[in-house]
């Protein structure tokens, strides 16, 4: 149902401000349900609509929805392509087809002006007018105004839909909050379906109108909307609909089939993803997309673009970009011929003092797991996170080094890093090339781990004994690193004092408080 271009509020102008501003909308409702002669009245309650009194709008939005909806299933709007209210007057129509043609004029002008009050500067205003609206595509989805092919097509009201949609993505204000009280409606298979698809064509038509540019608040609204969707992980879950069609046999369309959700999930998110995007809010989707978007396409592979530009991008990016990197590698046999070359290259001393420090050691961890590994390559994270950890803070320390012991104990071919029986001298000068991005040609197996004997007298005694460990051979079980991912120094040093016994009392004093003038001069002789 397109908006009407044309709104009429009043059939003439009038002074009826005092009339209009008394006038009960529930009682006109009943008047206007009650007999056609009061349809006219119809105009007094659009004209509430506008309305600067926000309890006098409210109540006017809920009494339009009320009449509108009981017109709906009443069938009292006109139904099939919408004449202009002129030729109706002239034309060959009854006097029954008149009255629903003005009717279906009205609730146009109804939808049009609560689809503006969308922008409304008052919270409670734009909510009750969006569940308003949500109302109305319920009631005409139930009884559509259009004639369709039931066989080939559906009575979602896809413009009303998409009108809404447009609005929620506002280019100039922020509709975060009222994106998240649409969330609710986003449970219903049918609308979700088709609020994706809205996206779709609202993303597409937009960008390519401003040529791809960023466009801040808008794109923030499409992701906040986004973000909103849960989607079904099988078809046995798609089972509350917004629009329930009539019949005993109910005919299947495609938002009944889970896979036909995720390909049009897919499409919402790679259109999306295809134009420019705010730093930021870069991060943000790379957070989110291991968990959120890859298990809900159906064909995650198409997203080996964009993981592979953001893992080139370098910093906190390409750390957030191995997530999904290792989904795409693991489970769809992706091929990435420099991603251990890339991987080594963002061991840099600030990978110590991101937020996302944990999630990157967690997944390299799991990338350096196997033994298939070449000695050179393992011999260079070891050799760099040994390097870096001479600057590094405690809390990174004790990450790094069961990390650098577990990189030893997989592969036995490194422990000449830290004993090589066949020198025959010390080095006066470490052949490693800190430098050198190419692990295979750093040197790293020509070198030892001599920074881990200068951490054995590092300040922090946590960091100094678990230093100490290269003094002794290693033993054969790997430490669990996920155990101190998160663990902080405050945190550590809380859990050490909680084992101390703390000092009690041996003898409950039972005399000191009672009368009797020399008890504290006991006391002091006993002491």
């Amino acid at each position: 149902m397109a908006p009407a271009k044309k709104r009429n509020v009043k059939p003439e102008k009038s002074q009826k401000g005092v009339k209009t501003a008394k006038m009960d909308p529930n009682s006109c409702v009943e008047r206007i349900l009650e007999s056609r002669k009061h349809a006219n009245d119809v105009f007094d309650l659009l004209e509430l609509l506008q309305s600067e009194d926000e309890k006098v709008l409210i109540s006017a939005m809920s009494a339009c929805t009320t009449l509108f909806c009981t017109l709906l299933e009443r069938k009292e709007l006109f139904t099939g392509k919408l004449h202009p209210e002129d030729e109706a007057l002239i034309g060959g129509f009854t006097a029954e087809e008149k009255c629903q043609i003005f009717m279906r004029h009205r609730y146009n002008s109804c939808v049009e002006m609560l689809l503006e009050q969308l922008s409304h500067e008052e919270f409670n205003v734009k909510e009750n007018a969006l569940c308003c609206l949500i109302k109305c595509a319920t009631a005409q989805g139930r009884h559509p105004l259009e004639d369709l092919d039931w066989s080939e097509h559906y009575s979602f009201p896809r413009e009303l839909i998409q009108a809404v949609v447009e609005n929620l993505v506002s280019k100039t204000t922020d509709n975060s909050l009222l994106i998240s009280r649409f969330q609710q409606f986003l449970e219903m298979e049918d609308l979700r379906f088709y609020v994706m698809s809205s996206i779709r064509e609202s993303v597409g038509q937009v960008m390519e109108k401003n040529k791809g540019a960023l466009m801040p608040v808008y794109q923030n609204n499409v992701f906040t909307l986004m973000t909103n969707i849960n989607m079904p992980s099988q078809e046995s879950e798609l089972t509350s609909f917004m629009v329930q069609q009539e019949g005993e046999v109910q005919p299947v369309f495609s938002y009944h089939k889970c896979l036909e959700h995720k390909r049009v999930f897919e499409r919402m998110w790679l259109g999306f993803l295809k134009y420019k995007l705010p730093s930021n809010m870069y991060k943000k989707i790379l957070v989110i997309l291991h968990d959120s978007i890859l298990p809900h396409m159906s064909k995650p592979t198409l997203m080996i673009d964009f993981l592979t530009a953001a893992y080139d991008v370098g910093g906190a990016i390409s750390l957030l970009a191995l997530n999904g990197l290792f989904i795409l590698i693991h489970q769809h046999n992706l091929e990435y011929p420099d991603f251990y070359q890339k991987l080594y290259n963002l061991l840099e001393p600030s990978v110590f003092h991101v937020k996302y420090r944990a999630r990157f050691f967690h997944l390299a961890n799991i990338f350096l797991s196997s033994s298939h590994l070449p000695v050179y390559l393992v011999a260079a994270f070891a050799k760099r996170l040994a390097r870096l950890a001479l600057t590094a803070p405690p809390t990174a320390l004790l990450i790094v080094l069961p990390f650098i012991y577990n990189l030893i104990r997989r592969h036995p071919a490194c422990r000449v890093l830290i004993h090589r029986p066949s020198a025959e001298r010390e080095l006066i000068k470490d052949p490693y090339l800190m430098d050198e991005e190419d692990p295979a040609m750093c040197h790293a197996l020509d070198s030892s781990l001599w920074e881990l004997k200068t951490l054995q007298n590092h300040y922090h005694p946590d960091v100094a004994k678990a230093a100490m460990l290269i003094n002794t051979p290693l033993s054969g079980q790997e430490d669990d690193i996920n155990e101190v991912l998160e663990i902080t120094t405050h945190e550590r040093d809380l859990k050490h004092s909680q084992k101390k016994s703390v000092p009690l009392e041996f003898e409950t004093a039972t005399q000191l408080l009672k009368g009797g003038g020399n008890v504290l001069g006991q006391h002091f002789c006993l002491n």
